[in-house]
């Protein structure tokens, strides 16, 4: 559910941490750089995000020889239930974009993981990129052209369509920061193009679980940690290439790239990909340069409070400064409700500044200032919004 106060809900990793009192039993696990899950199969590499139902984590997968997302869920049973509701609508979207051109995250894989917290549902989710958030920063709130801004609208559409139109799937979380480009912007930042040495010693991290023989108490042997860095660099070789000319642009910068919000590329109270956790973003010029180069291809993500038209969990949904009328005014919401936060987004794109803030005062709660908001931008509502 959306928070009132904050500009990002569960979604919110702009924060420096998520402090230590939800590790607990039912709370948040305990996740450490090199830990492994699922017998080895996934490393943790380093922290991308975190939010009110989960961490998320840079891992490298054993198997696939790749970067992934790991969501890793507080073990509440209500936090469970919410992800296994979450899974089943990442399923039924990957089930219709096998060829993935929708512009939706994928869900790779999911299991469950025991700790002394409990039992804590993972999700592993494809790498991506640097979030519309951190795009916006990079330009200073300047906002971006708006041929950049109709790019990334249409992936944005391509993705709500098949959403809405195929799946009957409401997003209702829907802000800049749960929009993930497939890039990073700044590639010293890229786990994949900086040449980062993969961290692949395993902290034992897991309740004892059967092995493989190839396995010694779920530490990789000498010759197996050999063959999967073989594998690593295989992975990186092409991009790497193309990338020594970019992070050679990028060699003049002051600091080092942003500190990634990163959504799960996950869902609620969580996040998804994103670049690790890093510094300033350098000179202005070397900012603006930076975003107005990167690829724009985006995938929407963080279904952790999606929903489907004919079956609705809460009425109680998105970010306040993308909450629609029908919402704020207690009335049934279907679809629309997406596209009033993504219309809500164009903007931001485009001028750098979000497009309804409200505030509380001394005579009108937020809501109350919200709609005298969209009467001052938007004109008296319609008699149909009245009647409703």
């Amino acid at each position: 559910m959306a928070e009132e106060d904050g500009r990002s809900e569960s979604s919110n990793y702009t924060s420096e941490d998520e402090g230590t009192e939800d590790y607990r039993r039912g709370g948040y696990h305990a996740v450490r750089v090199g830990d492994s899950f699922k017998q080895g199969a996934y490393i943790v590499q380093a922290k991308l995000g975190w939010g009110h139902f989960s961490t998320v984590w840079l891992a490298w997968d054993t198997v696939h020889s790749r970067y992934v997302a790991l969501k890793v869920q507080k073990s509440a049973q209500h936090y469970t239930e919410a992800a296994m509701d979450e899974i089943k609508i990442l399923k039924q979207i990957a089930e219709g974009d096998a060829d993935d051109t929708r512009c939706v995250v994928k869900l790779l894989d999911h299991f469950k993981h025991s700790g002394p917290n409990g039992n804590h549902v993972c999700m592993v989710f494809e790498f991506l990129g640097d979030n519309l958030l951190t795009l916006i920063k990079y330009t200073d709130y300047r906002g971006i052209p708006l041929s950049k801004m109709k790019e990334i609208c249409r992936y944005v559409l391509i993705g709500l369509d098949y959403l809405h139109r195929d799946l009957s799937i409401i997003h209702t979380d829907l802000k800049p920061e749960n929009i993930l480009l497939k890039s990073i912007i700044d590639p010293t930042k890229d786990p994949l193009r900086s040449g980062a040495p993969l961290i692949l010693s395993i902290n034992k991290s897991e309740e004892p679980l059967p092995v493989s023989p190839a396995r010694s108490n779920g530490v990789f042997t000498q010759n197996q940690k050999k063959k999967i860095r073989r594998k690593a660099n295989n992975a990186a070789a092409v991009t790497s290439r193309s990338a020594a000319t970019m992070a050679g642009d990028a060699d003049g910068l002051e600091d080092n790239g942003d500190s990634r919000v990163v959504n799960d590329c996950g869902g609620s109270g969580e996040t998804h990909s994103g670049a690790p956790q890093g510094h300033r973003r350098g000179s202005r010029a070397t900012r603006k340069r930076l975003a107005m180069e990167v690829d724009l291809w985006c995938k929407i993500v963080d279904f952790g409070n999606a929903c489907w038209t004919y079956k609705q969990f809460t009425n109680d949904i998105q970010t306040r400064q993308y909450r629609c009328p029908e919402v704020i005014l207690g009335s049934k919401y279907s679809t629309s409700a997406d596209m009033w936060s993504f219309a809500c987004i164009c903007f931001e794109l485009a001028t750098g500044d979000v497009l309804f803030d409200p505030h509380s005062g001394d005579n009108f709660d937020r809501d109350e200032t919200q709609c005298l908001k969209w009467i001052d931008y938007l004109g008296v509502l319609s008699e149909d919004v009245h009647l409703s």
